[in-house]
């Protein structure tokens, strides 16, 4: 049997459009923010949930984290990345089949897959909040995770492969955990040292991107 052709329309809020811009309309209205590093408490511990939807606070902040994600190069940032302490994250991010994902989801939870349908895979990760290094980390390759957008609406977004990733890293920042709390003592030990290494070249480069972007 021959294989279905994948449909290579843009996913927004898990819904394929026809024409979507290379720049978010999120990221051209927002401003960045400070992203917040690994030791800072309001990345160890649960966020709270988002209750009051709809407001434009809401809505700028959702702005605001994909200008921080666009300068930072990233495919996904959580509120407490920005230092806000509510259970929200964003994402910009592809799939292994080069469809690109966009959007937003509140109060997101994890599917719990059956183990038949659980295949892991290692796959090297980083984080924002770990500027510089990445770790091999092994998660499921399929996530669907359920919140609501800005607005309250319910949302169910699907994902594999690396986009499934991103779903559940970005999930585990608003229960307070980062992939380095995935890794061995000594690999984590290791990559936190290469952190320190690094840290000052990556806020340099977001630096430069911020100025040429005007963010």
């Amino acid at each position: 049997m021959a294989e279905q052709p994948v449909d290579r329309r843009v996913r927004v809020l898990g819904q394929p459009v026809d024409e979507y811009p290379e720049l978010p309309p999120e990221a051209e209205r927002g401003s960045a923010r400070r992203v917040t590093v690994v030791g800072e408490d309001i990345l160890h511990r649960p966020c709270r949930e988002v209750t009051e939807f709809g407001s434009p606070e809401l809505a700028r902040l959702i702005d605001d984290m994909f200008a921080t994600q666009l300068v930072a190069q990233g495919v996904g940032l959580a509120a407490n990345q920005v230092d806000v302490d509510l259970r929200l994250f964003v994402y910009d991010c592809p799939d292994d089949d080069g469809v690109r994902h966009v959007g937003h989801i509140c109060n997101p939870v994890l599917d719990e897959l059956p183990p038949a349908e659980r295949r892991l895979v290692e796959h090297d990760e980083g984080c924002l909040s770990v500027p510089g290094p990445y770790a091999p980390v092994s998660r499921p390759d399929h996530a669907i995770v359920r919140g609501q957008d800005k607005d309250g609406n319910p949302l169910v977004i699907e994902g594999f492969g690396y986009f499934a990733r991103c779903l559940q890293h970005e999930t585990d920042h608003l229960n307070g955990k980062l992939y380095i709390d995935r890794l061995g003592s000594r690999q984590r030990k290791a990559v936190l040292k290469e952190m320190e290494q690094r840290k000052d070249e990556v806020f340099a480069r977001r630096a430069e991107k911020a100025a040429a972007l005007g963010k």
